[in-house]
């Protein structure tokens, strides 16, 4: 029979691991900084060319654990590793309305400007970059503040777009899709996107070199063409809580099917980065912020 004593210690030891297990997921593991490399030889990709991609996505510039400083930090941490190609995966803001003492645009499209590549660095823009525009939710359509901001650091953002590099590994195509979830309702029923694959594909000529697709939210990979070489995506913090490799919660209508990391379907390649930031709720658990290096070839 449990004395008072003994349920008093249960109980101690009980608050003890949640209020842990809390401050962990609030301050240690957000404010952490992994690299995550993936090797890969995905289908149509030239025989013994390689290249290596470094991936940054949702940093939410101006959250909790992202302040101006933190961007310096992963701009230095992103450039050490030589990557031939830099590409941001959209999602730059906060996800909530901006503060005043949030930082501007301008400072924070300089700093990545920094990003230092052989073949370039190259953006496309998340759904918080839209959704907390509110300009651009008013009249339905861009340019975006954040869009703009990196274009004048001179950083292009590919919005439908698809554009042919002379790359460490030959030619190569890179393609943006525009964001999936732009515009908010203004009533009822589910955001809606302006993307468009079949424009983005139809820029690509038939030359037989690879493509490389950025698309913020992951969905779009259960409809891409076999003519994609590798998608990549951002979107779903891989869970931003995970157990045992798996996520209670992933904003997508595949659950955990596209949540995190690499996948291949159909011989078709994509990888899911599990971002920088945070959403909603500032905490992670089991899936530390990121750079993702990937290497292929």
């Amino acid at each position: 029979m449990l004395d008072r004593r003994s349920v008093l210690r249960t109980l101690a030891g009980l608050f003890l691991a949640v209020t842990g297990t809390g401050a962990y997921a609030a301050i240690w593991e957000p404010g952490r900084q992994a690299i995550t490399r993936y090797r890969l030889t995905p289908r149509g990709w030239p025989e013994g060319r390689r290249l290596r991609l470094a991936v940054l996505s949702d940093l939410h510039i101006g959250s909790l654990h992202v302040p101006l400083a933190r961007v310096s930090e992963l701009v230095a941490a992103t450039n050490a590793l030589k990557p031939d190609l830099t590409l941001l995966l959209g999602d730059f803001v906060a996800s909530r309305r901006r503060f005043a003492l949030d930082p501007a645009m301008a400072d924070w499209a300089a700093e990545l400007a920094r990003l230092e590549t052989r073949d370039g660095v190259f953006a496309i823009l998340g759904n918080h970059d839209w959704w907390h525009d509110e300009p651009t939710q008013a009249l339905r359509a861009g340019p975006t503040q954040v869009g703009q901001a990196l274009e004048r650091a001179g950083i292009p953002v590919l919005e439908n777009r698809a554009v042919r590099l002379s790359s460490q590994a030959g030619p190569l195509w890179l393609a943006g899709l525009g964001d999936q979830l732009a515009f908010l309702p203004r009533l009822r029923g589910r955001p809606h996107g302006i993307d468009d694959l079949a424009g983005t594909m139809a820029q690509i000529t038939d030359d037989g070199a690879p493509v490389i697709l950025m698309a913020h939210e992951p969905d779009i990979f259960a409809r891409m063409p076999e003519r994609v070489s590798l998608t990549l995506s951002g979107h779903t913090h891989g869970g931003q809580v995970r157990f045992l490799g798996w996520a209670p919660i992933v904003p997508s209508r595949y659950g955990n099917r596209y949540a995190y990391g690499h996948v291949r379907e159909d011989g078709r390649d994509l990888v899911v980065s599990g971002g920088i930031g945070t959403s909603q709720l500032p905490i992670r658990f089991g899936i530390p912020p990121e750079i993702v290096l990937i290497e292929l070839g």
